[in-house]
């Protein structure tokens, strides 16, 4: 029996390599040849996978987090030369403890750090990786270490974070750094949410990044705000364009600002790991990450597993530290099965430290079912 293991990673426990690793265990254990395929869908082990299934390399770089305090972080570099950037390894949820977390103090300032240094390693394509992030600034503060310029009523700068949102009268791209001119940017997106709106990014992510109901609004009036103010100097309305609302707006405001184009993460990860291939002649595929809800079928990388496998033939079962929707939602995502991988009731610390046993003896149990 020939099974492909494609998951992304299981959040707080371990990242798609590791993941994967853990699931050919328990395949091979159940006597099945495998093939390993982490993939991620523009968060969290995105650089990983990407550089993995293109035979890249990690490039060491400093840059800011996200209360721009300077970090020790890296991009990579593909043999064609693109680079890749996760918006996550500067701008990053994770890199914040639980009192830091406030999206209107936040800024993606690291982020363009680390796209300017790919700028300055020759790269001419670069790939932006933008889930998993602390911020709600709606792309200002990677724009302005890009070299834009942001000011309010009284032509004063403004900071490139959540809070000057509602204050934005003016983004002066002018000091751009030049050489964005002759660089394509893609961005990949983990979701497909709008920029504003009950359905966009500050109303559903905010809350999860630490804002207060009140700060909700204002961020969502904000990025409505900067929305209007890049309309009126002739540059695209992203307001309700889906996937501008990724990363806090993040997405949206590359495009607007860098001419940048926004992408589904998870098919641009799987396309380049070279996952139709890999299924040509599988029996089985086993994908899965920390949580299946309402939110990964909004361009979520097991959802992209998903509709690859059904356009192979192949059934595709996922395997979930939590499963938060029902069978019939799993159904629709083109998974034969949605199943949580917990032998046992744990508290939260003893699960994560049990996700690479639980997840090896789950892929174990489903391959003995399908032989």
């Amino acid at each position: 029996m020939r099974v492909v293991v494609a998951p992304a990673p299981f959040k707080a426990a371990l990242g798609p390599a590791d993941a994967a690793a853990a699931m050919a265990m328990g395949a091979r254990l159940a006597g099945a040849e495998v093939v390993e395929l982490p993939v991620a869908d523009g968060g969290e082990g995105t650089l990983d996978a990407l550089v993995a299934a293109g035979g890249g390399r990690l490039v060491e770089a400093t840059a800011r987090d996200p209360l721009g305090r300077p970090i020790g972080t890296a991009f990579g570099i593909l043999p064609d030369g693109t680079a890749v950037v996760e918006l996550a390894r500067a701008s990053g949820y994770e890199l914040l403890s639980d009192h830091e977390r406030d999206p209107e103090a936040t800024t993606t300032a690291g982020t363009g750090d680390l796209i300017r240094a790919a700028l300055d390693a020759g790269c001419g394509r670069v790939i932006v990786g933008v889930g998993g992030s602390a911020t709600t600034d709606g792309g200002l503060g990677l724009a302005i270490a890009l070299g834009a310029g942001v000011r309010d009523d009284n032509d004063e700068e403004l900071a490139g974070i959540g809070g000057a949102l509602l204050r934005v009268r003016r983004v002066d791209l002018a000091g751009l750094d030049p050489r964005l001119a002759s660089v394509t940017i893609d961005v990949a997106c983990d979701v497909t949410s709008p920029l504003t709106g009950p359905d966009g990014s500050a109303a559903v992510f905010g809350p999860q990044k630490g804002a207060t109901p009140d700060a909700v609004e204002r961020l969502d009036e904000g990025l409505a705000n900067l929305a209007s103010v890049l309309v009126a100097q002739g540059l695209p309305d992203i307001a309700h364009l889906p996937r501008a609302g990724a990363a806090g707006g993040a997405a949206g405001g590359m495009m607007a600002m860098l001419g940048a184009a926004l992408t589904d993460g998870g098919a641009l990860v799987t396309e380049a790991a070279g996952l139709d291939a890999a299924l040509v002649g599988a029996d089985l595929c086993i994908t899965g990450e920390g949580r299946l809800d309402e939110q990964t079928l909004t361009g979520k990388a097991p959802a992209a597993v998903a509709a690859a496998c059904t356009r192979a033939g192949v059934p595709c079962v996922g395997l979930f530290g939590q499963v938060d929707v029902p069978p019939g939602i799993a159904r629709r995502m083109g998974l034969v099965a949605a199943l949580p991988i917990g032998r046992a009731v744990r508290p939260l610390p003893e699960a994560l430290a049990a996700t690479a046993d639980d997840l090896a003896a789950a892929t174990a149990a489903v391959v003995a079912l399908r032989s």
